[in-house]
């Protein structure tokens, strides 16, 4: 018989609002992960695992601007316990199926809201739901997560300095501060999800469904064991700047979050717990809990790779034109990509006539529909970078034109806020775009949460230190810690725009920026095996076709990975330090393994994602022996996987591991 709800009614002294507390045990599946609610001057929960403490009573509650707290003192109405066990079937994803298995408690109050609690064995999630008799406006929301042991987290500031105008304008780009929680920066607001270590499992801090309200940032301004949610308040007067006049700049707010409509769930809140850091890389419940497709046709998007120019500064080598933004260097790259069945070209910043802010007019250089047309005799589909002032513009024209065009889609860059305004432009584009068959990949942004589940043409995302940071990032930056770190945060939110693929590979003490032709830090193979770890379902490739057509085994190998997946099995990993993936596409296992600047010999079992009776064959690519000193250096081989299902792997510092294993 499954563990399910205890329902504790508790008689105290309360206040005359409510004449007794109430408690609730909300209980997961597997009966490991509990939640207990408490209900009376406060609305609170506590986490515990395997009857441990871990989140301690936290507040939640809505501070409305009418003065109203909802979760302070409020008369319960019922109390509505359920289970559900269902599959949920995600599309352009890691894996073909999600298990969505949990236990569930809704607390219905007379002031016309409710808040939904559900227990997973992965944790706990909860959110409000109203259904008020008019619009109301959020000045505040209270989300905490206080913690029942000295806690250490993972944390990505927000980087607030004295010459930031807006505090809250942000890439979502930072690489991650290790610190005990009670010394998180007091100054700093962090983006999540925030990772955190309490009593001897992990605890990841997350958000799903964010639509028509501000993302949630994570603060701890008091030196205590916990973290509080901020948010944003609604921008009242914007004007055009930043980079060449593309950007949003905030010169005034509003005192209140969020203007929300009298019937409407607000997002969910999510407090993961794993006991295996192998587990954080993997997990669902983004996805899980956002809201389900919009978009009843899906048949028109198709992930894939990208050719892109901008890393590589339009570096093609050996023609007989300056090659930059014009017809003769995108020809160049249609070329490439169609002869090694790349499906994408994209035409990045440039393209349209600086500071106009008007995507319509195009630079003399490029002539749009030959190149469409070029590309489209080729196999190749085109797609636009555009800045935010200037799709934002005219959303539904541009999407007009470019689709009529036969453009696939667009890069949209320098959002970088998502207070409500800000969220409500991304739905408003997935919206247009959906209607005109058109993909998004947003860039400049921050992580995803959920709305890839609910228009599933929002391709991709970048809200992550990725790899053009190596452009002009000084030596003391860690990228190959970052990647050995943020698939165990970040990438719980969803797909990543990293872009990876570098053909200059640098070891630690040889990596210096080079702009127009830059360099990743580790090995080749890290890079190789960044096509495996990390999920992204449309992947660039960051350096040139000149690179690449000297590097043909390497190409070989990127031109045909596969960028959705059937099934994804983390086989080991710890936060910080390393991380083995396996990921299954038809019959086929791609493997990708990453450490940090550590020099690292591991055994990767197999035996758990291969058949006992089968013969396998696996396409290797190693560190070379010098990987070290020369981190371009690798080895390329052939070879039987053992009857073991055991491979033995040697990763440089810096280094990696990816293999295609088939029968």
């Amino acid at each position: 018989m499954k563990r399910f709800l205890l329902l504790v009614v508790a008689v105290a002294t309360a206040s005359m609002a409510v004449a007794a507390d109430k408690s609730y045990t909300l209980t997961s599946p597997n009966g490991r992960v509990e939640a207990t609610i408490n209900v009376g001057e406060k609305l609170t929960y506590a986490v515990a695992f395997d009857g441990k403490g871990v989140v301690a009573p936290s507040q939640i509650a809505l501070r409305l601007a009418d003065g109203e707290v909802l979760g302070e003192g409020d008369r319960l109405l019922k109390a509505k316990s359920g289970s559900v066990d269902k599959v949920v079937l995600p599309q352009f994803y890691f894996r073909a199926e999600i298990a969505d298995h949990y236990n569930e408690l809704t607390l219905s109050f007379r002031e016309g809201y409710a808040v939904e609690f559900r227990a997973y064995d992965e944790g706990v999630v909860y959110r409000f739901a109203t259904a008020r008799k008019s619009d109301f406006i959020v000045e505040n929301e209270i989300a905490e997560f206080r913690f029942a042991a000295p806690a250490k987290c993972w944390i990505a500031y927000n980087n607030l300095t004295g010459e930031k105008k807006d505090r809250y304008m942000t890439s979502f780009e930072n690489t991650y501060t290790q610190c005990a929680l009670s010394e998180v920066d007091a100054s700093q607001l962090a983006f999540s999800p925030v990772l955190v270590e309490c009593a001897g499992v992990k605890v990841c801090i997350a958000e799903s469904d964010v639509e028509s309200y501000p993302g949630m940032f994570l603060c701890n301004t008091s030196a205590e064991n916990a973290l509080k949610g901020h948010f944003a308040p609604l921008p009242s007067r914007t004007e055009e700047g930043g980079h060449n006049k593309l950007q949003g700049l905030v010169r005034e707010r509003e005192s209140f979050i969020a203007k929300c409509k009298a019937e409407r769930t607000l997002p969910w809140r999510i407090v993961l717990v794993a006991e295996d850091d192998r587990t954080l890389a993997a997990n669902d419940m983004v996805y899980r809990l956002a809201a389900p497709s919009r978009v009843e046709d899906t048949s028109w998007i198709v992930p894939g790779k990208v050719a892109w120019e901008w890393w590589n500064h339009w570096g093609i080598n050996g023609v007989d034109f300056v090659t930059g933004v014009n017809n003769p260097t995108y020809k160049a790259y249609i070329d490439f990509a169609s002869k090694n069945n790349i499906e994408y070209v994209i035409l990045d910043e440039g393209w349209a006539v600086k500071y106009a802010n008007d995507l319509l007019q195009v630079v003399p250089e490029i002539d749009l529909p030959e190149l469409v047309k070029y590309a489209e005799e080729r196999g190749v589909g085109l797609i636009l970078w555009a800045g935010y002032n200037a799709f934002n513009r005219d959303i539904e024209g541009i999407c007009a034109h470019y689709s009529k065009m036969g453009i696939k889609g667009f890069k949209i860059d320098f959002m970088d806020r998502d207070d409500q305004a800000m969220v409500d432009f991304h739905y408003r584009v997935a919206e247009a775009t959906a209607r005109h068959k058109m993909m998004v990949d947003f860039h400049g942004t921050y992580k995803p949460t959920g709305i890839n589940r609910t228009y599933p043409n929002i391709i991709n995302f970048e809200g992550v230190f990725g790899l053009e940071q190596m452009k002009w990032s000084p030596t003391t930056v860690n990228q190959v810690e970052y990647d050995v770190t943020m698939p165990f945060i970040r990438m719980l939110a969803g797909p990543i725009d990293y872009t990876q693929g570098a053909m200059r590979n640098a070891s630690k003490r040889n990596y210096r920026p080079v702009s127009h032709e830059a360099m990743s830090q580790g090995t080749r193979c890290h890079q190789l095996a960044e096509y495996v770890v990390f999920f992204s379902p449309l992947s660039m490739l960051c350096d040139s076709p000149s690179q690449y057509e000297r590097e043909k085994v390497c190409l070989r190998y990127i031109a045909k990975i596969p960028t959705t997946w059937d099934e994804t099995v983390v086989l080991d990993g710890k936060v910080g330090e390393y991380i083995v993936v396996a990921r299954r596409k038809g019959s086929k296992w791609y493997v990708g393994a990453l450490t940090s600047w550590t020099p690292r010999e591991i055994t990767i079992d197999l035996s758990s994602i291969l058949k006992k009776s089968v013969s396998y064959k696996a396409e290797i690519y190693r560190d070379g022996a010098n990987a070290a000193e020369r981190a371009c250096d690798y080895r390329f081989e052939k070879i039987a996987v053992p009857a073991d299902s055991k491979l033995s792997v040697k990763m440089a510092p810096g280094g990696g591991f990816a293999a295609v294993i088939s029968y």
